[in-house]
């Protein structure tokens, strides 16, 4: 079963998430995310283990808990939402027109925060 980790503190290495789930259970992978220009963490991950209970004792025992300095989210992982794989749309239904971002049209555009 798959297993996102979030809110991951970025001194935290492969090594560090595997050895926090192995006190559940046999772990077959794990895969912090990086940035693919800087290299560094992106701050989650993804944890596999073979059983669902091992899985779920994980979860249970580690969402919230302090890993590295961070209290880290881990719950089951959500396979992506299909057709997004290669390039197309994903931007999150704002179309690419650049409004709401100051400018706009007219008379202050989203200034007036009161």
């Amino acid at each position: 079963m798959n297993i996102y980790v979030g809110s991951l503190s970025h001194d935290a290495t492969e090594d560090d998430v595997r050895q926090a789930f192995e006190a559940f259970g046999e772990v077959i992978s794990v895969n912090i995310i990086k940035d693919k220009f800087s290299g560094e963490s992106r701050g989650f991950g993804f944890v596999e283990m073979p059983t669902k209970s091992e899985a779920e004792a994980a979860i249970a025992g580690l969402n919230g808990q302090d890993l590295k300095g961070r209290a880290v989210n881990v719950n089951e992982a959500r396979p992506r939402a299909q057709g997004r794989g290669s390039g197309g749309g994903g931007r999150g239904g704002r179309g690419g027109s650049g409004r709401g971002r100051g400018g706009g049209g007219g008379g202050g555009g989203g200034r007036r925060r009161y």
